[in-house]
């Protein structure tokens, strides 16, 4: 669908044809234009831009990458630019400035309101991946002691100004957090109660400092479509919504699927950057690299039983993808787990017993498989119960590892998906050799 709408602005552009491509431009929703103008040429972007009002253009600046940022802003008068970021809510504004060099951002922030400069500069003094570098200044609060009528007339000239209006915080005189609502809750309360007498005062709330990571996982825990930000004397100081915390998921989930590759902080959206890249992977795969001399060694090891039993060699591809693929899925599990916090690292015995239990089923079906598919190939009973058992071992040990691992990486402080991928399969691979070599060594007169 996304690429029958690019095909169709880019075809009209190449026509001429502004009037209908004006109509078109009108129609699409933000996101919409935002994935168009990913894959749009430079003449094609400088087109687009002028047609975008600039309401719906802060909008898309909100939506699109770093990249795409560069791109815009190109072709955006200074004029022009001032009434966007007017329009652009503090926190997608701080976010746009945050990817700028220096020189930018202060030539940015010179053509914002004063007021509004300062909210920016201020969300720019924190850490990016901390409440307060996600939080947004935009929120409605009243102070405790005005009426019900009181707060509902001051929402009808300040919600426009709000990234989100379901929630009222209640405040007092020095902008300490005292309560919250609903606004379904304050539009059915009477007119002459005070907010103080129907707001909630158990707030779940968030530190300043928090990690995102952490507000997300909360969000999601209480079903909240906002959470209020506080620093450490209680002060409201903004809040961060749903929708930024979907970001967030989104990043932190694709920076643990690179580290999971071994990809640590690998940055996709800049492709160019060929030699970043390289710096990036290269010392992972030297770690690994030496990492797999280990199966070498075992394999050394037991040189004269690999001689004397060439067949064996034919199952060890077999065994190591198979017993990585199990210890992968045992961590995919846990990762996740601990991420989200279903598992908590005082469970790792009760959690490694259920999953052991798992493996050790499917240890005996893929055990038997490939037994019987060995003795059924070479006519050897003998050959079919090694490979048997050795897949039988190995598939156990991996699923011990991959569940453990993570749990050790998390109690030493560090993120639990660095224990992933080509970690765990280069140990599982160190540990099903050397189980099969071992039972191949033990049986070798019978083979």
């Amino acid at each position: 669908m996304e690429e029958v709408m690019a095909d169709k602005i880019k075809e009209l552009i190449a026509q001429g044809n502004e009037k209908l491509l004006q109509q078109k431009v009108d129609e699409l929703y933000p996101a919409d234009l935002a994935e168009i103008l990913v894959d749009t040429t430079t003449k094609e972007t400088k087109i687009l831009v002028k047609l975008i009002e600039e309401e719906k253009l802060a909008d898309v600046l909100a939506e699109v990458d770093y990249e795409v940022e560069k791109k815009l802003l190109t072709f955006l008068s200074n004029n022009r630019l001032t009434h966007i970021l007017d329009e652009m809510y503090s926190d997608d504004v701080a976010d746009l400035l945050g990817a700028l060099n220096i020189g930018q951002t202060k030539e940015l922030l010179t053509l914002m309101k004063e007021e509004k400069a300062e909210q920016i500069q201020h969300l720019l003094g924190y850490d990016e991946e901390s409440a307060g570098g996600r939080m947004t200044t935009e929120y409605i609060a009243m102070k405790q002691e005005k009426t019900v009528e009181e707060s509902i007339q001051k929402l009808r000239d300040i919600a426009p100004e709000a990234e989100m209006v379901y929630y009222v915080y209640v405040v007092d005189e020095k902008q300490e957090l005292k309560g919250v609502l609903s606004m379904r809750e304050l539009i059915a309360a009477p007119p002459e109660k005070k907010i103080k007498d129907i707001m909630h005062e158990q707030v779940i709330t968030v530190n300043v400092s928090l990690d995102q990571e952490e507000v997300a996982r909360l969000i999601s825990k209480y079903d909240l479509l906002a959470v209020p930000v506080v620093n450490n004397r209680g002060l409201l100081l903004g809040i961060i919504t749903f929708d930024d915390i979907l970001d967030v998921i989104e990043e932190e989930a694709t920076e643990d699927m690179h580290r999971m590759a071994g990809n640590v902080e690998l940055d996709v959206e800049h492709r160019g950057e060929i030699i970043n890249g390289v710096i990036k992977r290269l010392p992972w795969l030297i770690i690994l690299l030496f990492a797999s001399l280990l199966s070498a060694n075992v394999l050394e090891f037991f040189e004269g039983v690999l001689s004397s039993v060439v067949i064996l060699t034919f199952f060890m591809p077999t065994l190591a993808g198979t017993g990585g693929n199990a210890a992968t899925q045992s961590l995919a599990v846990v990762v996740r787990g601990l991420g989200t916090g279903d598992i908590r690292t005082r469970e790792i015995l009760e959690y490694l017993g259920n999953e052991l239990k798992v493996g050790v089923l499917i240890a005996l079906a893929c055990g038997l498989i490939i037994g019987t598919v060995a003795f059924l190939w070479q006519g050897n009973y003998m050959l079919g119960v090694v490979v048997g058992l050795a897949m039988i071992g190995n598939i156990i040990t991996a699923t011990i590892v991959g569940t453990t691992m993570p749990f050790i990486i998390n109690y030493l402080g560090a993120d639990p998906a660095v224990a992933a991928g080509p970690f765990i399969t280069t140990l599982i691979d160190v540990f099903g050799y050397f189980i099969y070599f071992s039972l191949a060594k033990l049986f070798i007169n019978y083979l």
